[in-house]
């Protein structure tokens, strides 16, 4: 080697190579400090809830269960049968209603109707059962045409034309009588069944009364419809006098 290349190349100094790195490590250090840093991951739990995410937590959440509607009522039975259900018409508002109706009439009739036809019978009865044991009693109208049985008057009667007559005056009856039902059951009038305003002794004179006198005449008709049903088929049974024993 010549003499200038030995004095340009310095000799291998272990410490000052080894300073130089450390102060490298130190600058690099520094500057990492000032580096922005990564972005931690994000845990699940702190993940934001999205619309979907609220609709699935929702579905999933346990639903409370509503409480079981009520139960209905019992059904209302029938006073007169006791095993039957009451007809929803017979609701008692009318006299002597105690729900009998055993082949439901009142399903596909007016209850109003049929009240009229009861108490329209029921009071031809009262008056026939009257006439009826009167006549066999001895109580006869004078003439040879009324001194007859009971039972053998219908026939006289016919032979003679009173029926005609009876068939006449009953009917101008039934029609008059025709344009207060026909008013009750179509105009709703207010009307009462069987109601002809026909009081001249004056016994309604106060709502109880009234109510009683009703209660009252509706029993009687029912028996007297029965009691003359009785009364006929005894009479041509035993073809004698009253009590046709």
């Amino acid at each position: 080697h010549n003499r200038g290349t030995d004095c340009c190349v310095r000799p291998y100094d272990p410490a000052t190579v080894n300073m130089r790195v450390l102060v490298a490590l130190a600058l690099i250090s520094g500057a990492s400090a000032f580096a922005p840093s990564a972005m931690p991951r994000r845990s699940a739990a702190l993940k934001p809830l999205r619309m979907s995410d609220a609709a699935a937590t929702t579905e999933a959440a346990p639903v409370e269960e509503e409480a079981p509607p009520p139960p209905p009522p019992p059904p209302k039975m029938s006073q007169a049968l006791p095993f039957m259900e009451c007809p929803a018409a017979l609701d008692g508002t009318m006299a002597g209603d105690v729900g009998f109706d055993p082949l439901g009439f009142t399903n596909w009739i007016d209850v109003r109707w049929l009240r009229e036809a009861e108490i329209k019978h029921g009071r031809i009865c009262q008056l026939a059962i009257v006439g009826f044991a009167g006549t066999d009693l001895g109580f006869r109208l004078p003439g040879e045409m009324h001194q007859v049985s009971s039972i053998l008057a219908h026939d006289v009667a016919l032979k003679y034309g009173a029926m005609n007559q009876l068939f006449l005056w009953l009917g101008l009856f039934e029609i008059f009588s025709m344009a207060a039902i026909f008013q009750m059951l179509n105009e709703d009038s207010g009307r009462t069944p069987g109601d002809f305003k026909l009081d001249p002794l004056g016994f309604c004179k106060t709502p109880e009364l009234e109510a009683d006198y009703k209660l009252k005449e509706i029993t009687h008709c029912r028996l007297a419809m029965f009691a003359f049903s009785g009364m006929v088929t005894q009479a041509v049974l035993t073809q004698g006098p009253y009590p046709y024993l």
